[in-house]
Formats: structure tokens, C-alpha cells, sequence
């Protein structure tokens, strides 16, 4: 016999945890050298600049920890959730472009002809040579890597072997690879996004963009795409309908989300108290019937 005090209060705590996972706000990188903040409801907020008026990286930790590489400048700023800022690296090679974390937390960065690889602690090496990367990089979850090329998008495993996974692109610049592991690439050349396969079957996903830059899934698995030149934020459901998720910023290239929070304590004691009264309920319901 079902008992409606159980079913509403784990209810109740299942829907805490459900509503705080999904909460992520999307970090947005423009032209003029800010860093914005957009919460899921579309408000939007400046979380950081930079002194210099050039293209930003954006790429997120583990942790919740942004990292921003900033082109003019050569260095890589690191923010903690609560927005204080510390110097994470500079990189000698120019120009910087994408950003992405393995599972191991270690920070690559796309630099010159070269992948560099950074340790949590900062310490540098050279991952892959005579790549040229163009835009954002990705990792698959055999933990490949993917790079936006001069060449189309390169692919480089865990031991640094290269190969080419397509050709044929006009201007590749953002990657993401969605939860089922096809690889999503803006092509600033054609205006369209395009969807491979992991076995590098192509197809188009969205066209007649204009200048299409940085990717990023949410966790609901809806494809964010920053238009550099309308200026907006574009939604793609996972059928490919799109809707406007922002407007009106200064050409926005880079695109990251907050990482899914975990629950949280509080969450996990509501969750196990809710589960523990109500079995006591029921147990109270069968001995007095």
C-alpha cells in the first residue's frame, strides 16, 4: 500500500536535487575583453575583464575553477567560483587558442604550432607539436583529443599520435562533443554546424549562422552556440530547434559551462531523512492498520 506521506516528502527531496544539478550558468567570452555570466533565466552579468581588448579562451576544472586565456596578453587567469583571480600561467608561445581539461585535471592549451600541457600545479610541457591550432579543442571520453585546425579538426591520442579525423572545412572553430559522443564543429567558413559520428560520418546540424564560434552542451544536452557576428546566443534542442538564448554582446566567441554541481550535504540529509520518516510512516501503517 502506497503511503502519500512517503511519496511526497521523497518526492519533495528528489525534485532539491534535480532543480540544483541542472542550475548551470553559461560563461561567455566577447570581443571587448569581458567575461560574462548568464544565468538560465537569460540575466546576464559581467564576472570578469581583461586589460587587453583581445580574443578570450574559457574553459572550466573539476573543481568549478574558470580559466581565461587571455591572446594579448600570453597569460592564463584563474577564478574561483566566488570571482577572486590568481595568475595560473603564462604562456610564451602566441597566439593562444583553445582550452580543455583531461580527466585528470591537467590543462591543455593551444598555442602557436603546439599543444601545451599544464599539471594542476602549473608545471608546462609541450604535448603535441605542428598542429596549428585555429579555434577550441575537446576530449572525447577515450580521452582523445580534438583540435581545430588550419587542416580540418586533428585528433591525438592520450600518446600524442596525430591523425586527421575530417578535412574539407572552411573555418572550424568551435567542438563539442555531446553525452552519446558525436562531435559537434562550428565551421566560420560555411556558417553551419556540423555532427560527426565517432566513427566520422558527417552531417549538418544547423545552418545560415552567422560567423558561428564557441560550443558548449548544458547538462540537459542542448547545444549552445555563440554567433559572433549577430551577436547572440543560440539554443539548439537535441532535434536541432533553435531558439534565442541572449543577445545584443560584442561579438562572443568563447562558450563554457559551470561544471554540474554535485548534491550537496544538505540535499543528501533531506533525501535520507525524507526516505527515513516515511518508512517509519509506513511501518506505523502496517502495525495499526
Amino acid at each position: 500500500m502506497r503511503n502519500p506521506k512517503l511519496t511526497a516528502i521523497c518526492t519533495g527531496a528528489i525534485l532539491l536535487l534535480v532543480v540544483g544539478a541542472r542550475a548551470q550558468n553559461l560563461f561567455v567570452s566577447e570581443e571587448g575583453g569581458s567575461v560574462l555570466a548568464i544565468t538560465p533565466n537569460g540575466t546576464q552579468s559581467t564576472f570578469a575583464s581583461v586589460s587587453t581588448p583581445s580574443i578570450i579562451q574559457l574553459a572550466f576544472n573539476g573543481a568549478g575553477d574558470l580559466f581565461v586565456a587571455d591572446e594579448g596578453s600570453h597569460s592564463i587567469s584563474e577564478f574561483a567560483p566566488s570571482g577572486v583571480e590568481s595568475t595560473f600561467a603564462s604562456v610564451s608561445l602566441s597566439p593562444v587558442f583553445g582550452m580543455a581539461f583531461n580527466t585528470s585535471g591537467d590543462l591543455f592549451v593551444g598555442a602557436d604550432y603546439n599543444i601545451l600541457e599544464f599539471t594542476p600545479g602549473g608545471t608546462e610541457s609541450t604535448f603535441a607539436s605542428e598542429v596549428y591550432p585555429t579555434g577550441d579543442m575537446a576530449f572525447n571520453s577515450a580521452g582523445d583529443l580534438f583540435v581545430a585546425s588550419e587542416s580540418g579538426i586533428t585528433e591525438i591520442t592520450p600518446a600524442g599520435v596525430q591523425s586527421f579525423f575530417s578535412n574539407g572545412l572552411g573555418a572550424p572553430v568551435g567542438l563539442a562533443f555531446n553525452s552519446t559522443g558525436d562531435l559537434f564543429v562550428a565551421d566560420a567558413g560555411s556558417g553551419n554546424i556540423y555532427e560527426y559520428t565517432p566513427g566520422g560520418v558527417r552531417s549538418t546540424f544547423a545552418s545560415g549562422l552567422d560567423r558561428p564560434d564557441g560550443l558548449a552542451f548544458n547538462s540537459a544536452g542542448d547545444l549552445f552556440e555563440a554567433d559572433a557576428g549577430s551577436g547572440n546566443i543560440y539554443e539548439f534542442s537535441p532535434d536541432g530547434t533553435r531558439s534565442t538564448f541572449a543577445s545584443g554582446l560584442n561579438f562572443p566567441s568563447g562558450l563554457a559551462f559551470q561544471p554540474t554541481p554535485e548534491p550537496s550535504s544538505l540535499w543528501l540529509v533531506l533525501l535520507g531523512g525524507g526516505v527515513w520518516f516515511g518508512l517509519r510512516a509506513r511501518n506505523k501503517t502496517f502495525a495499526n492498520p
